[in-house]
């Protein structure tokens, strides 16, 4: 399980460094992609053929489902793990996200997630200050 977050800085050639946490469960090529709020999702090689599969079963009939798609794996690419434990963060990607030198690093269970520093300060603020609507409406359906 992916979990945790950690603040890590670009480099000019748009290198990061993956935490060592991370690396293990993650293998020595993962995929990278656009995700969702405008930051970056990472996943394993194994979490990303689950997730295309669930993906592929989207209706292509629908217009949102065609569209995200599009979104997901149009944006979607493989990137080594050096052995420094860098990846190299394509630039279409690192201006989708808004990356600067500073970049939070964050497990999130299945993937990782990369975002601005000042845009996850600015996303967990809002999300802080509705966390127990959130759970009580997740609790309405059974989820927490």
């Amino acid at each position: 399980m992916l979990i945790g977050e950690y603040i890590h800085t670009m480099d000019s050639k748009h290198r990061l460094s993956l935490p060592s946490k991370f690396r293990k469960e993650l293998g020595k090529v993962v995929v990278v992609t656009r995700g969702l709020d405008h930051c970056l999702f990472i996943y394993s090689r194994n979490e990303w053929k689950k997730f295309t599969t669930s993906l592929g079963e989207l209706s292509m009939g629908q217009s949102d489902s065609r569209a995200l798609n599009r979104f997901l794996l149009g944006g979607a690419v493989e990137v080594e793990v050096d052995h420094s434990g860098r990846i190299l963060v394509p630039d279409f990607l690192t201006s989708f996200a808004g990356l600067d030198e500073k970049v939070i690093v964050t497990g999130v269970n299945n993937r990782v997630e990369l975002w601005d520093e000042k845009a996850w300060r600015t996303y967990t603020s809002t999300v802080e200050k509705q966390a127990d609507a959130l759970a009580e409406r997740l609790g309405d359906i059974g989820m927490v």
